[in-house]
Protein backbone atom coordinates (compact mmCIF):
# COMPACT_ATOMS: atom_id res chain seq x y z
CA UNK A 1 0.00 0.00 0.00
CA UNK A 2 1.69 3.38 -1.29
CA UNK A 3 1.40 6.64 0.92
CA UNK A 4 -1.72 8.83 0.25
CA UNK A 5 -1.27 11.75 -0.91
CA UNK A 6 -2.29 14.18 0.81
CA UNK A 7 -4.57 17.06 -0.44
CA UNK A 8 -4.26 20.93 0.61
CA UNK A 9 -6.10 24.28 -0.25
CA UNK A 10 -4.37 27.31 0.80
CA UNK A 11 -6.42 30.21 0.12
CA UNK A 12 -4.84 33.61 0.80
CA UNK A 13 -5.26 37.08 -0.83
CA UNK A 14 -1.63 37.54 -1.08
CA UNK A 15 0.01 35.62 -4.51
CA UNK A 16 3.37 35.82 -3.05
CA UNK A 17 2.07 33.83 -0.28
CA UNK A 18 0.33 31.09 -2.60
CA UNK A 19 3.77 31.12 -4.96
CA UNK A 20 6.07 30.84 -2.32
CA UNK A 21 3.38 28.11 -0.26
CA UNK A 22 3.44 26.22 -3.61
CA UNK A 23 7.09 26.04 -3.84
CA UNK A 24 7.78 25.14 -0.56
CA UNK A 25 5.76 22.12 -0.41
CA UNK A 26 4.46 20.75 -3.89
CA UNK A 27 6.76 18.10 -3.24
CA UNK A 28 5.20 16.73 -0.17
CA UNK A 29 1.71 17.04 -1.00
CA UNK A 30 -0.72 17.79 -3.53
CA UNK A 31 -1.31 21.59 -3.36
CA UNK A 32 -4.25 23.58 -4.62
CA UNK A 33 -4.19 27.84 -4.35
CA UNK A 34 -7.12 29.90 -4.02
CA UNK A 35 -6.68 33.82 -3.89
CA UNK A 36 -10.54 34.04 -2.45
CA UNK A 37 -13.32 32.36 -0.59
CA UNK A 38 -14.91 31.70 -4.04
CA UNK A 39 -12.41 30.28 -6.24
CA UNK A 40 -11.27 28.42 -3.41
CA UNK A 41 -15.45 26.89 -3.25
CA UNK A 42 -14.83 26.41 -6.61
CA UNK A 43 -11.84 24.38 -6.00
CA UNK A 44 -13.71 22.20 -3.09
CA UNK A 45 -16.41 21.26 -5.39
CA UNK A 46 -14.04 20.00 -7.77
CA UNK A 47 -10.88 18.33 -5.60
CA UNK A 48 -11.51 15.79 -1.90
CA UNK A 49 -9.24 18.39 -0.13
CA UNK A 50 -8.04 16.86 2.97
CA UNK A 51 -6.72 19.83 4.59
CA UNK A 52 -7.66 23.71 4.40
CA UNK A 53 -5.45 26.15 5.04
CA UNK A 54 -6.41 29.70 5.06
CA UNK A 55 -5.27 33.46 5.54
CA UNK A 56 -7.32 35.02 8.40
CA UNK A 57 -6.73 38.81 6.75
CA UNK A 58 -8.32 38.57 3.47
CA UNK A 59 -10.64 41.38 1.65
CA UNK A 60 -14.51 40.34 1.30
CA UNK A 61 -14.31 37.34 3.58
CA UNK A 62 -12.03 37.16 6.57
CA UNK A 63 -9.92 33.18 6.89
CA UNK A 64 -12.18 32.42 9.74
CA UNK A 65 -16.14 33.12 7.80
CA UNK A 66 -14.43 31.60 5.11
CA UNK A 67 -14.35 28.47 7.29
CA UNK A 68 -17.68 29.14 9.40
CA UNK A 69 -19.47 29.21 5.65
CA UNK A 70 -18.27 25.86 4.03
CA UNK A 71 -18.94 23.91 7.25
CA UNK A 72 -22.41 22.82 6.38
CA UNK A 73 -20.93 21.66 2.91
CA UNK A 74 -17.73 20.61 3.41
CA UNK A 75 -17.65 19.29 7.10
CA UNK A 76 -14.48 16.94 7.01
CA UNK A 77 -11.08 18.63 6.05
CA UNK A 78 -8.95 19.73 8.41
CA UNK A 79 -8.66 23.44 9.13
CA UNK A 80 -5.70 25.55 9.43
CA UNK A 81 -5.65 29.28 9.97
CA UNK A 82 -2.95 31.28 9.37
CA UNK A 83 -2.34 34.94 9.93
CA UNK A 84 0.26 37.39 10.08
CA UNK A 85 -0.55 38.79 13.39
CA UNK A 86 -1.38 37.29 16.96
CA UNK A 87 -5.34 38.71 18.02
CA UNK A 88 -6.03 35.94 20.44
CA UNK A 89 -9.84 36.68 19.56
CA UNK A 90 -9.04 35.92 16.21
CA UNK A 91 -8.04 32.95 17.43
CA UNK A 92 -10.89 32.20 20.10
CA UNK A 93 -13.38 32.64 16.81
CA UNK A 94 -11.35 31.01 14.80
CA UNK A 95 -11.94 27.79 17.30
CA UNK A 96 -15.36 28.21 18.12
CA UNK A 97 -16.84 29.21 14.70
CA UNK A 98 -14.44 27.68 12.46
CA UNK A 99 -13.56 24.50 13.96
CA UNK A 100 -9.95 25.48 13.19
CA UNK A 101 -7.58 22.41 14.01
CA UNK A 102 -4.43 24.71 14.41
CA UNK A 103 -2.97 28.20 14.18
CA UNK A 104 -0.05 29.45 12.91
CA UNK A 105 1.16 32.60 12.84
CA UNK A 106 3.23 33.92 9.55
CA UNK A 107 5.59 33.43 8.34
CA UNK A 108 5.51 30.33 8.95
CA UNK A 109 8.40 27.54 8.74
CA UNK A 110 8.68 25.12 6.29
CA UNK A 111 9.30 22.32 7.98
CA UNK A 112 7.00 23.01 11.09
CA UNK A 113 4.02 23.44 8.79
CA UNK A 114 4.99 20.24 7.32
CA UNK A 115 4.82 18.41 10.61
CA UNK A 116 1.51 19.84 11.42
CA UNK A 117 -0.22 19.20 7.48
CA UNK A 118 1.23 15.76 8.64
CA UNK A 119 -0.21 15.68 12.00
CA UNK A 120 -3.81 17.35 11.09
CA UNK A 121 -3.83 14.66 8.11
CA UNK A 122 -4.12 11.67 10.83
CA UNK A 123 -6.16 13.26 12.51
CA UNK A 124 -8.45 13.94 9.62
CA UNK A 125 -7.48 9.55 8.49
CA UNK A 126 -8.71 8.43 11.83
CA UNK A 127 -11.58 10.44 11.45
CA UNK A 128 -12.55 9.39 8.39
CA UNK A 129 -11.50 6.03 9.62
CA UNK A 130 -13.83 5.86 12.57
CA UNK A 131 -16.76 7.21 9.90
CA UNK A 132 -16.53 3.83 7.89
CA UNK A 133 -16.36 1.96 10.96
CA UNK A 134 -19.38 3.48 12.70
CA UNK A 135 -21.61 3.03 9.00
CA UNK A 136 -20.38 -0.88 9.03
CA UNK A 137 -22.00 -0.82 12.62
CA UNK A 138 -24.79 0.55 11.81
CA UNK A 139 -25.55 -1.85 8.73
CA UNK A 140 -24.46 -5.06 11.22
CA UNK A 141 -27.08 -3.83 13.94
CA UNK A 142 -29.55 -3.47 10.84
CA UNK A 143 -29.12 -6.63 9.55
CA UNK A 144 -28.82 -8.43 12.85
CA UNK A 145 -31.89 -7.02 13.66
CA UNK A 146 -33.58 -8.46 10.64
CA UNK A 147 -32.36 -11.78 10.94
CA UNK A 148 -33.73 -11.46 15.20
CA UNK A 149 -37.35 -10.25 13.95
CA UNK A 150 -36.98 -13.46 11.27
CA UNK A 151 -36.15 -15.84 13.74
CA UNK A 152 -39.43 -14.33 16.31
CA UNK A 153 -41.76 -14.26 12.97
CA UNK A 154 -41.09 -17.93 12.05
Amino acid sequence: MGEEVINILYVDDEVHNLNAFKASFRRNFNVFTAESAKDAIAILREQEINIIITDQRMPVMTGIEFLESIIPNYPDPMRILLTGYADINAVIDAINKGQVYLYITKPWLDEELKINIERAFEVYSLRRKNKALNEQLLLVNGQLEFMLRQKLLS
